[in-house]
């Protein structure tokens, strides 16, 4: 099922470290390689560029619902993983699955830990850490029980585009309904970024139709021609009638 993305994330790997941020100096010229880069990649990942999420602390006490490993292993190989620091698409310190160091460019200043490069091993550890927040989002809003695939489907989505907007949206109505054979049209709905179509969402979003469907009898129907419903931009959320 991952074939292709696992292939070019392979191929784009020795690039993609050239993107470190050990180095101060032509800080500019570098941000602009990394915009350049994740332009490349995009159609093949979608890392958490495109959308700045406001990631509330979560309760003391809260129990959270682990997510199942196939669902760990969509979200890894969507994320794509670098094992030196690097500015993504905002010109933000990252590393790893799309781990947020801080919110401006790599100087040099950070942890040594991270100047010197990380495994892929401590980068899953600082992934299932990030995905907390999804977890808890996804806990807080669906009202019905899910399955491990439906949650880890749900976890991953949320992931990507924003607890606020999977707060808003028509999915989550249709999932907390029951009404789950209409949740893969509702979930492909959501690929388009900055109004652009990008390939990378369509993949990730038909991977999460996959986990979500598994160990069900729910049909897994296609949309008829002239039934299709308008896309929406994970940007700006789905429009409130």
């Amino acid at each position: 099922m991952y074939k292709t993305i696992t292939l070019v994330i392979l191929s784009i790997t020795f690039v993609l470290l050239l993107s470190g941020c050990d180095q101060q100096q032509d800080q500019q010229p570098e941000q602009q390689q990394d915009q350049q880069l994740f332009e490349q990649i995009s159609d093949a990942l979608t890392p958490g560029i495109f959308l700045e999420e406001t990631r509330g602390l979560i309760p003391d006490g809260v129990e959270l619902r682990e997510v199942y490993p196939p669902g760990i292993k969509l979200t890894k190989i969507s994320e794509g993983f670098r094992s030196r620091l690097y500015n993504d698409a905002a010109g933000f310190c990252t590393i790893g699955y799309g781990h947020l160091i801080k919110k401006a460019s790599c100087n040099g200043t950070e942890k040594p830990e991270f100047r010197s490069g990380i495994t892929e091993q401590q980068g899953e550890a600082l992934l299932i850490e990030d995905m907390n927040w999804a977890k808890y989002s996804v806990m807080k809003a669906v009202s019905v029980e899910l399955t491990p695939g439906q949650y880890a489907a749900l976890v991953d989505f949320v992931f990507n585009v924003g607890s606020g907007n999977f707060n808003t949206s028509t999915l989550l109505k249709k999932v907390n309904a029951q009404q789950h054979s209409e949740v893969p049209e509702q979930l492909r709905r959501w690929i388009r970024a900055g109004g652009k179509v990008w390939q990378g969402l369509v993949t990730r979003r038909e991977h999460e139709i996959d986990l979500y469907l598994e160990g069900t009898t729910i049909p897994r129907l296609l949309p008829q021609e002239g039934e299709e419903l308008p896309d929406i931009d994970i940007r700006t959320g789905e429009p409130s009638d």
